[in-house]
């Protein structure tokens, strides 16, 4: 063999040997991820080509699957009253992939999850069925939600204070995800997503505002177990007008009639005095207030109920006057909707946080378990004591303050109104809020509710908390208890 072969025999053998060793990398270490890649079209032929599972609320499906006309995407998911179960399933679409439910429960619903296979579907690769999850949501009270909040542009939550489980979970605008299911639907995609009114925004979970005078009750709280006033009906030191320390700057009540100089919690939640509760934050200190809002669950960025909330926030860094504002919920403090029916939940709970979920049980297709979630999975935030006597200014709130749109017949109700500013030097429309717990004690049943009124089209001079919110949590409420 003369030499100019032999070199081409040996470039020949180092060329196949690259091919073999790229062959084999590409097989044995990048071969899941190529498989798992967003992009491979044949996990979306393969996640439907079967019926995905079922999202279930009250033992009914509210999310299934339905045959495609044509093409190699077999099966589509279907959606029955979309716009109302919209904030609890989220979408699953054969293009724009899944969110909220559907997304985090993605691999039971197509029957990919590990703890759904047998040892003959391991052999062969053939998909399990779809599996189903089952929701804490009570249809009456998402109906009583959805249909309260109409047109406005806000969001509502119910927990029920024992449990954590949540009964209804609402944002509007909302949209029906049947619409963008399929692989042809990019015009509807494009119109959702370019909706100023960003109908695919969970508002309840996702997009924290000011919660304004609702946050009165985290100061108050804050107030008792740092024993600043051994009692809700204790008087404050309290000067009316309050000038913010440090500044010229006077903050007014809504109320100038209002008995709000030196006034006790209970009639500072009353008549929502600001001077009470500016003061009460400014004496305590930002830290100790940011202490209680933590037990709350402000501060938590990692607050799943299995979908993540953003996180509601209480600041750091901030003068005495800004610490001030924080006591009103403003300057830089927000809320969710979540959050804030957490905290009314915690106060109808003896002063116990029930961790929050809307999902009770994941099953195969079945109905074998293959994940619950505990109900009443709890910590303590607060004192019994302090929770009692926070649930009696709260009822004072809706019996002779200023959410008097919330009372239920034949229950105890408390609440607390909000009306949180919106935009530089308070130039649009505030936000209005409340946040209120329902008890019947002939049932035994209980519920917490925060609704969040973003915009209702109203006069600024008409907007708050009891005009707009409270009536929505009534109904969610009234829903709740079964009461007529």
């Amino acid at each position: 063999m003369n030499k100019t072969i032999r070199r081409a025999a040996v470039f020949c053998l180092l060329m196949v040997l690259a091919l073999l060793g790229r062959a084999t990398y590409v097989q044995f270490y990048e071969g899941q991820a190529l498989a798992d890649d967003k992009l491979n079209r044949r996990n979306t032929i393969a996640q439907y080509a079967n019926p995905l599972g079922d999202i279930i609320v009250a033992g009914s499906p509210v999310a299934g699957s339905q045959r495609t006309a044509s093409g190699d995407l077999a099966y589509k998911r279907t959606y029955k009253n979309g716009e109302l179960y919209a904030a609890v399933t989220g979408f699953s679409s054969q293009v724009y992939g899944a969110t909220q439910l559907e997304g985090i429960y993605g691999k039971v619903l197509d029957g990919t999850d590990t703890r759904m296979k047998d040892p003959l579907s391991v052999l062969t690769g053939e998909r399990a069925r779809g599996g189903n999850v089952l929701t804490t949501i009570d249809p009456a009270v998402q109906k009583a939600a959805y249909e309260a909040l109409g047109s406005k542009k806000g969001a509502a939550v119910a927990i029920d204070p024992k449990t954590g489980r949540i009964l209804g979970m609402v944002s509007t605008p909302s949209y029906d995800p049947s619409k963008i299911a399929g692989s042809t639907d990019g015009d509807a995609w494009k119109a959702l997503s370019e909706d100023p009114d960003k109908p695919m925004v969970n508002r309840a979970l996702r997009q924290p505002l000011p919660p304004g005078s609702t946050f009165k009750l985290v100061v108050a709280a804050a107030a008792l177990e740092n024993g600043l006033y051994p009692s809700v009906d204790t008087r404050t030191d309290s000067p009316n007008p309050y000038t913010l320390p440090g500044t010229r700057t006077v903050l007014s009540n809504e109320n100038p009639s209002a008995p709000c100089e030196n006034a006790t919690i209970r009639t500072a939640l009353q008549y929502s005095c600001n001077n009470v509760f500016a003061k009460l934050a400014d004496r305590l200190g930002q830290d100790k207030v940011r202490a209680m809002a933590e037990k709350f669950g402000f501060n938590d960025a990692k607050q799943d109920v299995p979908v993540r909330a953003s996180a509601s926030v209480y600041p750091k860094g901030m003068d005495k006057a800004q610490t001030a504002l924080t006591g009103i919920g403003q300057f830089d403090v927000t809320a969710t909707p979540l959050q804030m029916a957490m905290v009314s939940a915690a106060i109808a709970n003896d002063g116990v946080m029930s961790s929050p979920h809307m999902v009770s049980q994941v099953t195969d297709a079945e109905g074998t378990t293959l994940q619950s979630y505990k109900d009443g999975d709890g910590r303590r935030i607060m004192s019994a004591e302090t929770a009692r006597q926070l649930r009696a200014a709260m009822v004072t709130v809706v019996e002779d303050g200023t959410g008097s749109n919330a009372k239920v017949s034949g229950a105890e109700v408390g609440g607390k109104t909000g009306t949180a500013q919106h935009g530089v030097g308070n130039s649009k429309t505030p936000y209005a809020w409340f946040t209120s717990y329902a008890k019947d004690s002939s049932s035994g049943k209980e519920v917490a509710v925060a609704v969040l009124i973003e915009d209702s089209g109203a006069a600024r001079s008409e907007v708050s908390g009891n005009g707009l919110a409270a009536p929505v949590a009534q109904k969610m409420m009234r829903a709740a208890l079964g009461s007529s």
